[in-house]
């Protein structure tokens, strides 16, 4: 009976509202009283009944709850006959629900926007070749799939076959699609726009991208602020405490009516409901836009730091090296690259990649005799010709003499933060290369946007030499910058700055290497492209690695935490409102009080909404 009464509870409602304009329109119309009261008594007493239950339930488990407020204070207006009051303020509370339900939907609209994006089916390939539709919990990890135009893409997966062009907003939060061909990852729950391709999966299930983020906002939701847990210690005391003063007022003035009066006017139903609202809202923001914010406790360290610590390998920087500049020296320079490519595609030197995508298409000839100098370089024989590759040490090493022309070049290239790769042939040097890992694209406008969002100091530490970091913290104007610092020794760096600095610090890195500083920091932010740890260890992870994310998330994190505190102000400051209007003026009673609470309920939740649209400016 319970169940069906709290299940018909919008119907209840609408009975509700129907009777008591049946009973006002009988009593102010045609004067019939009868009438009026028998309508305004069964509205009292429909309305009243899932209100009970909802209070019973309460006082089982030993809470007071708003519900058993209202619902003393309802049958004490019946007691008195005052039968309007207990109608109005019935139907009031419902419909308050009601629309407070409503609301709440449209907030966590983001969350399920997710979920319903989760795909359900994949084309698999059979041992026959064909390709079969089966439920996307049918693939394993090695299967081959087909995705048509218009589909989802069911696992994180490498493309085998084909091209086109991916929707990865989902993902990342850009709609703009993402051209895609053969060797380019894609995601699951992304949406291929044009083109036919197979792809192998890589990632199935929970394992996916998109099944983390759905289950990382799952559990963000799930969480509770300091503040949540705050107001939750508040309500349990707070509730019964407006219980035994109302009865306080009760003994004191014998005026039931002016008893049951307070006991409605000091429910705190919007501070209940204000900083969840705030919390749903803000994680829905960010999902919705790249950003994973874990937890609602996340939220507020994030919104006061005041230092971000960078790695720079894959963070500030692409993490891939790539030729930024070229000196080529005398004649045979074409032969001279055509022996360099040679040797380069023999080594697995981080750099070698670098000098082949720089050189491309070129005529390869056969390496003889090589002979790999440890922290130096190689030396080979080239068609005939003695040829090394490799840095100054190895050049002095071989006994050759450079230029003023190419020390200068050298010293020039150095001071910039270049990693150096000379080739000499025969004795001489030919070319000159100066190799670097790219800083991202528009990182320096990001960091300045976070200066503006009031971060005081932007640190980089890092495991490369001196002289390139202070290159890179130099075109970045970053406060700070150490170079050939260990994780232990980033660590220890991090420890310092909360213990002894007492800043509140975030650590934003990629790698396996800095799981350590991101568990340590108070927010440890990790680029969503990076390692399985840094991303599980981490409190924000940046869908995708978008740096440009960064600024939003910071930003958000803000507007949540003062969205949080403009909504307990409104709550408590109705609470204070309605009580003065009851003691200090004539004009407060129950219907108006539940009235005003009501449309406060109502505030803090649009107010909370308001977040979903948040973008930073």
């Amino acid at each position: 009976m319970q169940r069906l009464i709290l299940s018909k509870k919008n119907h209840i409602t609408l009975m509700a509202a129907i009777l008591i304009v049946i009973g006002f329109v009988s009593e102010l119309a045609f004067h019939y009283e009868p009438l009026a009261v028998a309508a305004l008594v069964v509205a009292s007493v429909l309305g009243l009944a899932p209100i009970a239950i909802q209070a019973y339930q309460a006082l089982k488990v030993r809470v007071v709850s708003i519900d058993v407020l209202v619902t003393i204070a309802v049958i004490g207006a019946f007691l008195i006959k005052n039968y309007e009051e207990s109608a109005i303020v019935t139907f009031l509370f419902l419909f308050g629900a009601f629309l407070e339900q409503r609301t709440l939907n449209k907030t966590r609209s983001a969350i399920k926007e997710l979920t319903e994006m989760a795909p359900e089916n994949a084309l698999k390939q059979f041992e026959n070749g064909e390709f079969i539709e089966v439920d996307v919990d049918e693939v394993d990890v090695g299967d081959i799939l087909l995705v048509k135009t218009g589909a989802k893409v069911p696992v994180d997966g490498t493309i085998l076959s084909g091209e086109g062009s991916i929707n990865e907003a989902s993902i990342t939060g850009e709609s703009l699609p993402v051209a895609k061909e053969k060797d380019s990852p894609v995601f699951a729950g992304t949406i291929l726009d044009n083109g036919t391709v197979q792809i192998v999966a890589d990632r199935v299930g929970e394992d996916t991208t998109f099944g983390k983020i759905i289950e990382l906002v799952e559990e963000a939701q799930d969480s509770k602020s300091e503040a949540e847990r705050f107001i939750d210690r508040f309500s349990k005391y707070y509730t019964p405490a407006v219980l035994v003063l109302g009865i306080i007022v009760w003994l004191f003035s014998r005026n039931l009516e002016l008893a049951i009066t307070i006991l409605v006017l000091g429910c705190p139903g919007a501070l209940v409901i204000g900083v969840p609202v705030s919390n749903v809202a803000g994680i829905g923001n960010g999902a919705r836009h790249g950003v994973l914010l874990k937890g609602s406790e996340v939220i507020g360290d994030f919104s006061r730091l005041d230092t971000m610590v960078f790695d720079k390998t894959g963070t500030l920087t692409a993490g891939k090296p790539s030729v930024v500049a070229k000196e080529y020296y005398g004649d045979g320079i074409e032969d001279a690259l055509g022996y360099l490519a040679s040797i380069e595609r023999e080594s697995d030197h981080p750099l070698a990649k670098a000098v082949l995508d720089e050189i491309g298409d070129i005529k390869i000839s056969v390496v003889k005799n090589t002979e790999v100098v440890k922290g130096g370089g190689i030396s080979a024989t080239v068609d005939g010709h003695r040829v090394a590759v490799g840095n100054v040490a190895l050049m002095e090493r071989e006994g050759v003499r450079l230029s003023e022309k190419a020390q200068a070049d050298i010293a020039r290239l150095e001071r910039k933060g270049h990693s150096l790769v000379l080739t000499f042939v025969d004795g001489e040097l030919k070319v000159l290369m100066g190799i670097r890992d790219q800083i991202r694209p528009d990182v320096r406008e990001n960091l300045l946007k976070l200066k503006k969002l009031g971060v005081k100091s932007l640190v980089m530490l890092s495991g490369d030499n001196q002289g390139t970091v202070d290159v890179v913290s130099r075109e970045l104007g970053l406060t700070e910058a150490h170079g050939n610092m260990l994780p232990e020794d980033k660590s220890a760096y991090i420890k310092k700055l909360i213990e002894e600095k007492h800043q509140i610090v975030a650590f934003i890195g990629d790698g396996v290497n800095d799981s350590p500083s991101l568990a340590l920091a108070n927010i440890g932010i990790a680029m969503g492209g990076g390692t399985d740890v840094a991303i599980e260890t981490s409190d924000v992870v940046l869908m995708n690695s978008d740096f440009s994310r960064l600024p939003h998330a910071l930003g958000l994190a803000k507007a949540t935490a003062r969205n949080m505190k403009q909504n307990i102000a409104i709550a408590v400051g109705v609470v204070l409102f309605l009580l003065a209007g009851l003691f200090f003026s004539e004009w407060m009673n129950m219907s108006i009080g539940m009235l005003v609470h009501e449309a406060s309920i109502l505030v803090v939740i649009l107010n909370g909404m308001r977040l979903l649209r948040y973008r930073l400016r």
